[in-house]
């Protein structure tokens, strides 16, 4: 637990990380807000579609107009001030600059950004999940390659479910689940963005004056993020996935040691060492007093009598019998926590959450029937949702990954409730995306599968 002291002493000699962000939206803006605050750390850069807009959020958490004055990259490394423009090629070919933090939320450009990262020496820190939700081996492996470190952001659910995993295994106990909260009901799976502010519990005028971006909510709600964030989790950690989807086990706090144990011992698991998200309702739609939504938490086990014993008498709260303990942290805080990653990768050498290998997949999956030449709107849109699925089911029907479903059209008719296949769409086969996910699948998948 030495960072902070680390960017002191690179505070002390003069020599700050140097930091360049691509994306400058909300979660881009909570960085932001804590880049003054952290020692040892210079951003020398901001890349964003709208420099102004940039701007104004600086402005917003607290920027003064002359942190933002260097008129070029260069000029920024001289005075220690931070540019702003819209040539993302530039940030990430500057020598000067030590992290990229990825953070537009657009997966297919996230890859761009990613990949041109690496081939110019720089680690990344990469924000935008949905992006490593579909390739993220490929990414890893490419960082390997030229020798670079690629992680998943701290503050972000996957990185800290896998920081809750990590500290169980190094204390020795096994993982019988670990993942996150999430408010949901089966029917959620239907939202679009014209019912989403209903379901959330938001009047459209209160969404308005919060300028909240329905889509990207909707995508939270109608489990596509939390589908996105367990695939992530179980491809970086190796924990399995469940056969047919996400469960969402309803349970307080209190009861997650109860309800994430195997199926056998009275819990939801197919099997010990899995993903799930707990929900914070009850079926019938009521709110569960001290619920997980906003958290993460793993489950482990106690496998001798003498652990089970030292659980009882420091009063670790376990199931009835005694065997399965939850550690939880009930909140994240986003953006404002992604430091961590930055000081991790830039001082240990260490990402905070990386795909070794594909375990798990999030499958587009339409919401309603679908006839040819609709186009697909992708993630928290009107026609699919994301559903998570073993890879290996994934690899054998062709599973068409959720990140790579936007603007693409259908040519065969989908049946409402039915995951879509490479086969289903005419999808541009010319961008670095639908590249890194085939070459993905090529090295990663079992190979017995076959693609359509």
């Amino acid at each position: 637990m030495n960072l902070h002291s680390k960017l002191l002493q690179r505070a002390s000699d003069g020599k700050p990380v140097r930091i360049g962000l691509i994306g400058a939206g909300k979660f881009g803006s909570m960085y932001l807000a804590q880049i003054p605050r952290t020692p040892g750390v210079h951003l020398v850069g901001i890349a964003d579609l709208s420099p102004d807009a940039a701007r104004t959020n600086l402005a917003r958490v607290g920027w003064k107009p002359e942190a933002t004055a260097a008129s070029s990259l260069q000029d920024a490394i001289k005075t220690g001030a931070t540019h702003i423009g819209e040539d993302w090629q530039a940030l990430v070919r500057h020598p000067g600059i030590d992290v990229i933090v990825e953070c537009t939320g657009n997966p297919i450009a996230a890859v761009d950004h990613c990949l041109q990262a690496f081939a110019n020496g720089k680690h990344v820190v990469n924000v935008t999940v949905e992006a490593d939700a579909f390739c993220g081996p490929l990414l890893a492996r490419r960082a390997a390659e030229a020798g670079v470190l690629y992680s998943l952001a701290f503050g972000d659910q996957p990185a800290l479910i896998c920081d809750l995993v990590d500290w169980a295994r190094t204390c020795g106990f096994p993982v019988v689940a670990a993942g996150r909260g999430h408010k949901w009901l089966p029917h959620f799976s239907e939202s679009t963005p014209e019912t989403v502010w209903g379901y959330y519990g938001l009047t459209p005028e209160q969404a308005q004056r919060g300028g909240l971006n329905p889509k990207m909510f909707n995508s939270f709600l109608d489990g596509s993020k939390p589908s996105i964030e367990s695939t992530a989790v179980s491809n970086a950690t190796g924990l399995g996935v469940p056969s047919n989807g996400l469960l969402y086990p309803p349970a307080s706090v209190e009861d997650i040691p109860y309800v994430t144990r195997p199926i056998s011992e009275g819990g939801v698991l197919e099997r010990k060492g899995m993903v799930e998200v707990i929900s914070s309702l009850e079926k019938d739609g009521r709110q569960i007093p001290y619920d997980i939504r906003m958290g993460v938490w793993v489950t482990v086990e106690g496998e001798t009598e003498y652990i089970r014993n030292c659980f009882e008498e420091y009063n670790a709260h376990t199931d009835p019998s005694g065997r399965y303990f939850t550690l939880y942290k009930r909140w994240h805080l986003i953006g404002l926590e992604v430091g961590v990653s930055v000081a991790s990768v830039a001082l240990r050498g260490e990402p905070t959450g990386v795909a070794t290998g594909w375990n798990a997949d999030v499958v587009a999956t339409a919401k309603k029937d679908l006839a040819p030449g609709d186009m697909l709107d992708g993630e928290g849109g009107y026609t699919v949702w994301g559903k998570l699925l073993p890879a290996e089911r994934s690899a054998a029907m062709g599973g068409l990954p959720l990140g790579l479903a936007h603007d693409v059209k259908l040519v065969r008719p989908v049946k409402k409730g039915q995951s879509l296949c490479w086969s289903d769409v005419a999808i541009d086969t010319g961008t670095n995306a639908y590249r890194a996910r085939r070459q993905m699948e090529e090295l990663f998948a079992p190979p017995v599968r076959k693609v359509a």
